[in-house]
């Protein structure tokens, strides 16, 4: 598909479903002032993990990812009234930005943010029995996705949805043997994530710049 008609689409529905909001704008200016990478979900993207967060009525959200905060933000606005989201952040800058971006939007008393190894966080997660999660959003380092997945389904329950992000990769996961890293991870994690007996899945593709795609896995 010519990218330029992906952007439109992608636009078209942006505009038609996505408010323009000022402080998810500011969100983003923050964390491009402080040298985060400029990796966050798309506005529809954000959306889509909002409505999803309200379809299966979820009041603990797990996210395995925090970047600036966007995302968590969709995440947050959309749980009920004493909803909560555990997100796991590696690097303490990001989550620095992110406390003040989710504060910001006012959504800051549901956000708990962990900083460290994400692989050692979900490990004291399970080690100390924490409550299993009704929603949870991998969006981290791509080799580590098949044992967050693995961790996560620990702290699960049927009925629990998963959701992954970055999983075409521009298409680099049609490739055999994809050069690019992320492709690599994207593809093993994508054959796994197929082959799962606890899940039920599929893969969404995501239109923009470039094409990707999110899985959506509810726990059997």
């Amino acid at each position: 598909m010519n990218p330029d008609l992906r952007v439109h689409i992608e636009t078209y529905i942006e505009s038609l479903f996505v408010a323009p909001d000022p402080v998810l704008a500011q969100n983003i200016r923050d964390a491009d002032a402080a040298g985060l990478p400029a990796i966050q979900v798309s506005p529809n993207q954000g959306k889509l993990l909002y409505l999803l967060v309200k379809l299966c009525g979820a009041s603990r959200v797990l996210e395995i990812g925090t970047l600036g905060g966007y995302s968590t933000t969709w995440l947050a606005r959309a749980l009920p009234d004493g909803g909560t989201i555990t997100s796991l952040e590696l690097d303490q800058k990001h989550a620095d930005v992110a406390r003040q971006n989710v504060d910001r939007a006012g959504v800051g008393s549901r956000v708990t943010i962990h900083v460290g190894p994400a692989e050692r966080t979900l490990q004291q997660l399970i080690e100390r029995g924490a409550p299993t999660f009704d929603l949870i959003f991998i969006d981290a380092d791509k080799p580590g996705y098949p044992r967050y997945l693995d961790l996560s389904l620990q702290l699960s329950r049927p009925g629990t949805v998963v959701l992954a992000d970055n999983l075409i990769r521009d298409g680099g996961v049609l490739d055999a043997s994809p050069e690019e890293e992320n492709a690599r991870a994207a593809r093993i994690f994508n054959a796994k994530l197929a082959a799962d007996q606890r899940l039920e899945s599929i893969i969404i593709p995501v239109l923009g710049k470039k094409v990707d795609g999110m899985s959506i896995s509810i726990v059997k």
